[in-house]
């Protein structure tokens, strides 16, 4: 597979699951051993994991095989190898510390993300408010209206 086409495939994977402040670097002049390095980041271990899969699951159905997968066990760094893209999902701190930007940072590659709103939602992926208010259906909601008017 052309290697625009798979780091595209990558970035749509770590869009679907609404991961942050994507970045991808060529790395064809610092090794042979992979072209891409695409970093990213994630706001909890679960979300780690889920970016990981994401990726992951997007290699297969591309028939791309996955070299390696680490981290999953704790979640703050998981690294996901497809071959000539090396995938590394980070918590802000944990991508902090390690500032891999300037490991591999020397030459960004220019892709167009999508803005955070029009970014597709992957299924089950919505963050779980307590605070929001459910608008329960409107047959249930006048019914119960009729119902306390009629008993005061």
């Amino acid at each position: 597979m052309d290697i625009t086409k798979l780091q595209r495939a990558v970035v749509d994977a770590l869009e679907d699951v609404k991961a942050q402040d994507i970045q991808v670097f060529n790395t064809t002049h610092l090794t042979s051993l992979f072209d891409r390095v695409v970093i990213a980041s994630a706001t909890s271990n679960r979300q780690t994991r889920a970016l990981a899969s994401s990726v992951s699951d997007k290699a297969k159905s591309l028939g791309i095989p996955i070299v390696a997968l680490e981290g999953e066990e704790t979640g703050e760094w998981v690294l996901v190898d497809i071959g000539d893209i090396v995938v590394h999902i980070m918590q802000p701190a944990i991508r902090a510390y390690y500032n891999l930007e300037e490991v591999w940072g020397g030459r960004p590659v220019r892709m167009k993300l999508l803005p955070e709103s029009t970014r597709p939602v992957a299924a089950g992926s919505e963050k779980f408010d307590p605070m929001a208010v459910k608008p329960e259906p409107a047959g249930r909601r006048a019914a119960s209206r009729s119902t306390s008017r009629n008993t005061r």
